[in-house]
């Protein structure tokens, strides 16, 4: 469980990194649209895992490769907007986050799902009953 300190740390780095993704760094990502989903930090708040949504980006894992190696670059832009309320500028590690691509495969699935309409005629106390019978 994370400490309130963590949480606090969490929310500032994601709002940031939001703003960073929204405004700065547009033009090395191809005109991909990234969102922060969630920004999990260590005890001692020198690392951040910040976990990503891609829309409009042909490859998903090419995007997190080429965020990966302009992590320096990122961690700068990072650093320009929190210098004065941190002490210490975690290191930055991305990850891909599938739960929206998840989501919208279960919610194909149980679209997909035919279910036949209730017998008008069934009662549940039959049902009971037949189960009884088969003791």
């Amino acid at each position: 469980m994370e400490s309130k300190r963590q949480q606090k740390f969490s929310r500032l780095i994601q709002k940031e990194m939001a703003e960073i993704f929204q405004r700065e760094t547009t033009h090395l990502f191809g005109g991909a649209y990234i969102s922060v989903s969630t920004v999990r930090v260590s005890p001692d708040l020198g690392l951040a895992r910040i976990y990503l949504s891609v829309m409009l980006a042909p490859n998903k894992e090419e995007l997190l490769q080429e965020l990966r190696v302009n992590t320096k670059t990122i961690r700068h832009f990072l650093a320009q907007r929190i210098k004065s309320q941190v002490r210490v500028i975690p290191e930055l590690v991305f990850y891909l986050d599938d739960s929206a691509d998840y989501a919208a495969n279960i919610d194909k699935l149980f679209t997909g799902i035919e279910i036949p309409p209730a017998d008008k005629d069934y009662n549940t106390d039959d049902y009971i009953e037949d189960i009884d019978n088969d003791k």
